[in-house]
């Protein structure tokens, strides 16, 4: 029996129609709507296209945007002044700085000095903690961990007591949702277990998972014989492995694959996020979900 498609491109218009209402009616009330500003230094081509596509999803769903690019060269003391600006915003409820920062630039340092309450990439120390924390602690849930949690839940797949197996430790995908999925509460009180590509026997460890994430960056990395039967399988990964030439466009694009053997594991598992479509679409859109709490939390309403 073929999977069940767990498609992030259908969940994604869910979720952005629940945020367009939820926009106006608090416009409507309030006479406010979200506020986001992302920070872009230089002109890198992928960080424009990722920039690009995140202003147009809040135009569309009803936000204030402001996108600020600074040149290249900008000094690290201006660009923490600029940070601190939006800080001091009222209006300005999320702020996004776009990495990667050129080298001159601390990362760490810039990450940092955004306000905890309008980091809505939930990446800040203070936004770590109360993840960690749980329960109303959490504000911001980094945006790729929120939305695999979301796909889970929405595609009816049972969490409480579940066996999850988390491939990878990064603490933008691995350690957060294995964190996220033990809490107690929605989408969540799993037994879970993380590995990674230093695991010993991971195939065993693997194959007892009744939802198995894979954020590992390896293509093809779980097998299919690496699946239970009947799993939820959330694959993370994307994967440039080469290049074709687009029949619509008759153009190079790249050739993605995801870090699961998609073609033999969908005839094993329950259900499967396929590479493209899965995951990725669901990025931005707990972006959008973030910045709309930051402003209910700033109303009280949240």
């Amino acid at each position: 029996m073929t999977a069940k498609l767990i498609l992030g491109t259908e969940i994604r218009e869910e979720i952005l129609e629940e945020i367009t209402r939820e926009v106006a009616e608090i416009k409507a009330k309030h006479n406010q709507v979200p506020g986001l500003v992302t920070i872009l230094v230089g002109e890198n081509p992928a960080s424009i296209s990722y920039v690009t596509l995140k202003i147009k999803t809040a135009h569309r769903v009803g936000f204030k945007e402001i996108q600020d690019t600074q040149p290249l060269d900008i000094g690290e003391a201006d660009l923490l002044a600029l940070i601190d600006k939006y800080n001091k915003d009222d209006s300005i409820h999320g702020i996004l700085v776009q990495l990667p920062l050129p080298k001159h630039i601390d990362e760490k340092k810039v990450l940092n000095a955004i306000n905890p309450d309008k980091d809505v990439d939930g990446f800040h120390p203070v936004n770590v903690g109360r993840l960690m924390i749980g329960g109303g602690e959490v504000k911001f849930p980094p945006c790729t961990p929120a939305g695999i949690q979301e796909m889970i839940v929405r595609a009816g797949v049972e969490t409480k007591g579940a066996e999850v197996v988390v491939v990878g430790r990064s603490n933008i995908v691995g350690k957060p949702i294995a964190n996220m999925m033990l809490q107690k509460g929605r989408g969540a009180n799993s037994t879970v277990t993380i590995v990674h590509t230093g695991t010993k026997d991971l195939a065993t460890h693997c194959k007892r998972a009744d939802i198995l994430i894979v954020a590992a960056g390896v293509p093809d990395l779980v097998k299919p014989e690496w699946i239970k039967p009947g799993a939820c399988v959330i694959d993370v990964g994307v994967n440039r492995v080469g290049e074709k030439v687009s029949e619509k466009t008759g153009k190079k694009v790249a050739i993605l694959k995801g870090d699961v053997d998609f073609e033999a594991a969908k005839e094993i598992a329950g259900s499967i996020t396929p590479v493209p479509g899965g995951v990725g679409p669901m990025t931005i859109t707990m972006l959008m979900k973030n910045t709309l709490k930051s402003l209910k939390f700033r109303l009280g309403i949240a």
